[in-house]
């Protein structure tokens, strides 16, 4: 698990920059424009070297001397921070921020901390606050992203909330990234309006999936969960919309106390009603934010919703739809759902107990989050001895 921050000596900075760390190799092809780039300096180089890419800005991980432009010394953290990754700096600050890492395999960039729903198990508790300046942040960032890259997340708060904005950062990622797939996670609801719908489906960006929300079947439930009067039937309206504008769409479920014993009802509404969509991730909680504040009311150990998730995820895949598990560890449900079980969690926040280390299975799930404590650990953790799919035992 590597933090997406770290600290180190700056000089030279003015003001914000974002900034992509080159080597010596990739700043003489010239992928990145210099002034935009960091040269990676991890072995000695000549001052003719350096004079050949004057202009561009240096990243080391040891002293230098006489040079003009930006550098960055000693990063406390030398491993967080690589050739390929895109970072922040700011004029007076030591912090180094990580806005996309090269070989991560959850790159997401941040479009607002606001939102017009309250989840009670939010990982990431909205702020009312004028944070429009992630735009130009994002605007910066895309550019200098890898284009080999095949996946990038894109999150909040409500990415929705952009209004306009989120057109003009569509349309980067489009031209800067035409082969990337975008996901990204909305609840849905302002694509209600289908003058908006319309004007984001007018950028006619390739590869988009919309990951977003259904909770229940039932709208009062669903409503309860987002803190929102009336969000269930916009949500729903929102994906017929969607569905009109033939987007991709993963329908997301957080599988929690309040909504686990209607879950083989949704798996029915979801066949019957919204049958267009693409893929269906039933997942376990994140141990953040509300949450935390909210535990004894959405917390349920998932060895006790076995017969609830199977019933479910059966139910669609009998019918050829696509369902999957995200974040349950495999010791925690039955063997007969580890076909549909993803290794879903974050690189940057993956971590795995003590117990792993003996088990069969560990390459092949998902671990648990960074911030689980006693209060969030099943009953059930064990090191499974043996693996019941005989192929995998082939492998090895």
């Amino acid at each position: 698990m590597l933090p997406l921050y770290t600290q180190a000596n700056i000089n030279h900075l003015r003001g914000a920059r974002v900034l992509k760390i080159v080597d010596i190799e990739e700043a003489r092809q010239a992928r990145f424009p210099a002034e935009k780039s960091l040269i990676w300096l991890d072995q000695p180089v000549t001052d003719l070297a350096l004079e050949q890419f004057a202009g561009a800005v240096i990243a080391t991980s040891r002293p230098v001397q006489d040079i003009s432009g930006i550098t960055i010394e000693n990063p406390k953290t030398e491993d967080v921070i690589a050739p390929g990754d895109v970072i922040r700096v700011q004029e007076g600050s030591s912090r180094i921020s990580v806005f996309y890492r090269r070989g991560s395999n959850s790159n997401t960039l941040m479009a607002t901390e606001r939102c017009n729903s309250f989840c009670v198990m939010c990982s990431q508790p909205p702020r009312e606050v004028d944070d429009h300046w992630f735009v130009q942040q994002m605007l910066d960032t895309i550019p200098l992203i890898d284009q080999s890259e095949k996946m990038l997340g894109l999150s909040g708060g409500e990415p929705t909330l952009l209004g306009d904005d989120l057109a003009v950062v569509l349309h980067q990622a489009r031209s800067h990234l035409p082969e990337t797939v975008l996901h990204i996670l909305s609840n849905g609801r302002r694509f209600s309006d289908p003058v908006f719908c319309r004007m984001i489906a007018a950028v006619n960006h390739p590869h988009i999936q919309w990951g977003i929300p259904l909770y229940s079947d039932d709208p009062g439930q669903h409503d309860y969960i987002v803190q929102s009067h009336g969000a269930w039937h916009e949500t729903v309206e929102g994906l017929y919309n969607l569905a009109r504008a033939n987007a991709s769409i993963e329908i997301r479920v957080v599988v929690q106390k309040s909504n686990v014993d209607r879950l083989s009802e949704l798996a029915r509404f979801i066949f019957h009603n919204l049958s267009f969509v693409d893929h269906i991730a039933f997942m376990a909680l994140e141990p953040m934010g509300f949450a935390r504040t909210n535990h004894n009311d959405v917390w349920i150990d998932p060895i006790d919703c076995q017969e609830q998730l199977f019933e479910a995820v059966s139910y669609l895949a009998d019918r050829g739809m696509n369902p999957s598990l995200y974040n349950f560890p495999l010791c925690t449900v039955s063997p007969a759902l580890w076909d549909f079980s993803r290794q879903s969690i974050s690189d940057w926040k993956n971590v795995y107990l003590p117990e792993c280390e003996e088990c069969a299975e560990k390459s092949n799930c998902c671990g648990f989050f960074r911030t689980i404590d006693p209060g969030w650990t099943s009953r059930s953790i064990h090191p499974i001895e043996k693996s019941p799919h005989p192929e995998f035992e082939e492998a090895e």
